[in-house]
């Protein structure tokens, strides 16, 4: 059998606001972080070692990383080329220039011809020699609207119309690449995308209006031993029966407090053509802990908040402290002594918040722990505003038209009708923000 890491989501150079300068080697703690996790990754391949690294798409947070972070990245995959392991680096939507255009971030390996280092920027099957045999991994790197259809196409048509034509035509361009594949060679689909059926969290929003979302149907072919994703955030099979197995491995570090409760790891996986035997292995990323409280109604707010505090264990962990208070007990509160009670963390940041500016209620549907398509939460938002009432309509017209076309709302792209319902309600607008 084929041994294989599987791993996706470096996003090497995210969360910089969350770490601190390291003294003795003048880098960011959270690119130290990074650097360790996938440090654990790559260490596991050459101890096992593996036969093939596949890697699911989006290694900077964006398609311009500053060289020390390109370094960063490249040292720990270098590893990879100098032990002979062949590596399969897909592109995702982080590590594309604006709209898909311009090339990527990972193409100059390609470019430097580094051993053994497949770069996965088209849809196209990559037939790889190993140590233990021949592989075959078919590559779909973050497909735009604009991948498939012109602007002309799209003209006129819904967001459901779009997305059903954009399937229909990847559908077609997939068939005949899987055609071209050997039945008697394992084979693995390596994708960078949403899955319509995923857990979703802030990757939802962090490519709204440039992809779209694929069917599990359309994955889970009979052709695929296993379909290594890439995208989402949180570690998941689409498809319990593992006929075959749909694996999203998750990132490999906490990017922000969204992803808090995920645990992070990669895949390990053990293949051959019909039978496929893989598991998660967990990696130890950075702890992110949230203590929030109220204190509004409580007589001594400074000694709940530290109680609070203590409660948890924040040793080397990211902490972000919210309170919940009156305008009244500002000055009861001892922000000293709460520096102190955190100094045991990591980093941390103190956020107070005032009842008085809490007072608006909040719409369940759209907490930070509900993940909603964007439409569904204009919707929401606007039932829940009839001061928006009159130009409801246009709002929503104007998102559908914004996320169809991905194009930027400009007072020129705008009708009379909507120009003219906009600017007589210059007072309800200001509210929006």
């Amino acid at each position: 059998m084929i041994k294989i890491l599987h791993l996706s989501d470096i996003h090497m150079g995210s969360g910089f606001s969350h770490g601190k300068i390291n003294p003795e080697t003048g880098l960011n703690t959270r690119l130290e972080d990074f650097v360790n996790s996938l440090s654990q990754c790559i260490n596991r391949a050459l101890s096992e070692p593996v036969d093939l690294v596949i890697f699911g798409g989006d290694a900077f947070p964006d398609a311009t990383p500053a060289p020390y972070v390109q370094e960063a990245f490249a040292s720990q995959f270098r590893r990879l080329a100098d032990a002979k392991i062949p590596t399969v680096l897909l592109v995702g939507n982080h590590d594309q220039h604006s709209q898909g255009l311009g090339g990527a971030s990972l193409c100059i390996y390609r470019t430097l011809g580094v051993p053994g280092v497949v770069v996965g920027d088209r849809l196209t099957t990559h037939r790889i020699t190993t140590r233990n045999g021949l592989i075959q991994i078919l590559t779909l790197p973050w497909l735009t609207r604009s991948t498939l259809m012109t602007r002309q196409e799209t003209e006129g048509l819904s967001l459901v119309e779009i997305n059903h034509l954009l399937i229909e035509r990847l559908e077609v361009v997939l068939e005949a690449e899987i055609r071209r594949l050997d039945p008697n060679v394992p084979s693995i689909l390596l994708g960078h995308l949403m899955a319509d059926n995923a857990s979703l969290g802030a990757e939802r929003y962090l490519a709204v209006g440039k992809g779209f979302t694929l069917p599990v149907s359309l994955l889970a072919r009979p052709c695929f031993d296993y379909v290594a994703l890439g995208h989402v955030h949180r570690h998941q099979n689409l498809n319990k029966s593992n006929d075959p197995p749909v694996v999203y491995p998750g990132s490999i570090e906490r990017v922000d407090f969204s992803e808090e409760k995920e645990e992070k790891g990669y895949v390990m996986l053990e293949i051959e053509r019909g039978d496929t035997e893989w598991e998660f292995c967990p990696l130890s990323a950075r702890t992110f802990q949230t203590i929030e409280i109220d204190v509004s109604k409580i007589e001594d707010p400074q000694a709940a908040i530290v109680k609070a505090i203590a409660k948890h264990n924040i040793q080397d962990a990211v902490v972000r402290l919210i309170y919940k208070l009156r305008s009244e007990q500002l000055d009861l509160i001892d922000t000293s002594e709460l520096h102190r009670a955190l100094s045991a963390s990591h980093t941390y940041s103190i956020q107070p918040e005032l009842i008085s500016q809490l007072a608006r209620p909040r719409i369940p549907e759209l907490s930070a722990s509900n993940s909603i398509d964007p439409i569904d939460a204009l919707k929401t938002y606007l039932d829940n505003r009839n001061d928006l009432k009159d130009i409801a309509e246009l709002m929503l017209d104007a998102a559908h038209n914004l996320l169809a076309n991905d194009v930027e709302v400009t007072p020129e792209s705008l009708t009379q009708e909507q120009d003219f319902a906009l600017s007589n309600n210059k007072d309800t607008q200001l509210k929006l923000l």
